[in-house]
């Protein structure tokens, strides 16, 4: 009894440490979705932390133009609202006639000029603009104010991002390069990794040291020469076959590592039945390997699944940045690119980016811990 007692202050201490990981590592994401429901002038005034508060934000609006002036009392007035066309609108604190003093003064007061102009700016976003003379400039006065905006969500972002031209298109492209692109070297490599476990092969020690060393080569110091070798066969450049075997070569030596050791940790018992009733290396590898290996293959499966989805350079590289064959990865850069870099595109994109991924991991994530563990207990 007193040994339980005296354990349970560390499985308090292991809770809790377990709690603030999943919160470390939630509290990005959850900032990314609430960001990418607010409206753009929030996002850019206050972070995601205040989406559920008034945020203040320093804006400019213009008055009429001059052509709309009234006289009243001897003086020239234009009056209207800042907020005129402004979807959510919000209560002016202050105001000015500078950008760099937009709070110079405060809401419901009279600014003067220095020409005898004076500029009354309320918190409902009226304004009462008057002048002794004429206005002559046909364009209206800009007025800088800061502005207490109500909390406010939205699906534009998404809406701007789903329905740009081309995203349809791109979509598919993606699928088309993923979904072969993780199935071929997960078929090469669990052929090799069986023949890596359990044949006798000459050299089979220097072959897996060598899918040890390709493990830490870096992608990018094989994209030059690799190009190179694909135009000098003048039909891989461009072409979906180029990308697919592209990704196949950089993902095999993962895939041979980790579905090696998860084999070569099966029950050897397994093995020697089949091959004394009579089984060759195809039949054990098809009927006793593959169903067995399930685990392991999932894991690879999840892993190349989201490299290859949210795969850029390689893409750009191999396969182009034409229309009819960009990948979304490309379309969304470059309508983030074109969109001024805008957060609100940014923060739509990357959650529209990760849905397949998502379904992809949570269909396969109750084999995943089993994979990662490939071959760290041996069999009997």
């Amino acid at each position: 009894m007193w040994e339980r007692i005296k354990l349970e202050p560390s499985k308090f201490a292991l809770n809790l440490a377990v709690v603030i990981i999943i919160t470390l590592w939630t509290l990005p994401t959850a900032g990314l979705l609430i960001s990418s429901l607010r409206d753009a002038n929030l996002i850019a005034a206050s972070g995601w932390w205040t989406a559920l508060s008034t945020a203040d934000r320093s804006a400019q609006g213009r008055t009429k133009p001059t052509s709309e002036q009234v006289e009243q009392s001897g003086k020239f007035v234009i009056s209207g609202n800042l907020f005129e066309g402004v979807e959510g609108g919000g209560v002016i604190k202050a105001f000015g006639t500078r950008v760099a003093k937009p709070n110079e003064f405060a809401a419901g007061t009279t600014a003067s000029y220095d020409d005898g102009r004076t500029m009354t700016v309320n918190a409902d976003g009226s304004y009462v603009y008057t002048s002794p003379l004429k206005f002559e400039d046909g364009n209206g006065q800009r007025v800088f104010f800061v502005a207490s905006v109500p909390p406010k969500f939205t699906t534009e972002n998404y809406n701007t991002v789903l329905f740009s031209e081309g995203i349809g298109q791109s979509f598919v492209n993606s699928l088309t390069v993923t979904i072969p692109a993780t199935i071929i070297p997960i078929l090469i490599a669990a052929f090799a990794a069986y023949a890596l476990a359990w044949m006798k092969i000459p050299g089979r020690a220097f072959m897996i040291s060598v899918i040890v060393g390709l493990l830490v080569v870096p992608l990018q110091m094989s994209l030059i020469p690799l190009l190179k070798l694909y135009n000098a066969t003048g039909f891989l450049p461009k072409t979906y076959l180029g990308i697919w075997l592209a990704h196949t070569g950089f993902g095999l030596p993962f895939a041979i590592y980790l579905l090696r050791s998860y084999i070569a940790g099966l029950p050897r018992d397994l093995i020697e039945s089949a091959q004394v009733d009579g089984a060759n290396d195809f039949k054990i590898f098809k009927r006793i390997i593959l169903p067995l290996s399930f685990p392991a293959l999932a894991s690879f499966a999840i892993f190349q699944f989201l490299w290859v989805w949210n795969d850029l350079l390689v893409a750009m590289v191999f396969l182009g940045t034409e229309k009819d064959k960009a990948v979304l990865t490309y379309q969304l850069n470059s309508l983030l690119g074109s969109r001024g870099g805008n957060w609100e595109i940014l923060t739509a994109s990357a959650f529209i980016t990760i849905i397949v991924p998502l379904l992809v991991f949570f269909s396969l994530q109750r084999y995943f811990v089993r994979g990662l563990l490939a071959g760290s207990v041996k069999g009997g």
